[in-house]
């Protein structure tokens, strides 16, 4: 299965708003949103005018949103809606929590990288421990009362020296917890939808697939 390997700044050109896969890039005057606020190709400039979008166009819009914020195949985003629908509580709600609760997802909001698509490379390369093991799936869906821990190998590399310097600045989400001095993040509980702080309307995904 291929992986979208062009400029991930098309993707936020594309979808109109920022979708933050570059990092501090995206908040600089180096952001590609910032400089260039249209859809990516020759006739991008054009697209922007077009005044009337039809609701399955909305619908497909936050579903394509969704996947490109959390680095998610079609696939896989279906799957994961499936199970939402099947739980209690908003199919919407259930399928972001669902999104949070992905291992490279979590190493982001904890502060352990600037992006997920740098959370999900971190993953791969073995610099993560789930509960003293290493896991190297960005997919791995995290717990309640898991523990994600740096190697200690990695912690001396330059990259993680950095990160230990930033954490302290780091706003960490009420559902996780956070061990400056250990690198060390534990999932504390269930995200609510006020703390799930992504640009989504969720319902209209719901309708997507309900059609």
């Amino acid at each position: 299965m291929a992986r979208y390997i062009e400029s991930v700044c098309k993707l936020c050109r594309r979808e109109g708003e920022k979708l933050f896969l570059k990092g501090e890039r995206c908040f600089s005057s180096k952001c590609a949103v910032e400089k260039r606020a249209y859809p990516p190709g020759m006739h991008g400039p054009q697209r922007q005018f077009r005044r009337k979008v039809s609701d399955y166009a909305l619908q497909l819009r936050e579903k394509q949103k969704a996947r490109r914020i959390y680095g998610v195949f079609e696939r896989q985003f279906r799957r994961y809606f499936r199970d939402a629908e099947r739980r209690r509580g908003l199919t919407g709600t259930n399928l972001l929590v669902t999104l949070e609760f992905r291992l490279d997802n979590v190493i982001y909001r904890l502060g352990l990288a600037e992006s997920r698509p740098q959370a999900r490379q971190i993953v791969r390369h073995g610099h993560i421990l789930v509960n003293g093991s290493r896991l190297n799936i960005p997919s791995y869906l995290t717990k309640l009362g898991d523990t994600i821990s740096v190697a200690e190998g990695s912690k001396k590399s330059p990259f993680f020296v950095n990160v230990a310097e930033s954490l302290s600045d780091r706003m960490v989400p009420g559902w996780l917890s956070l061990n400056t001095a250990n690198m060390t993040g534990t999932v504390l509980s269930v995200p609510s939808r006020e703390e799930i702080d992504v640009s989504l309307e969720e319902q209209l995904i719901v309708e997507y697939y309900s059609r």
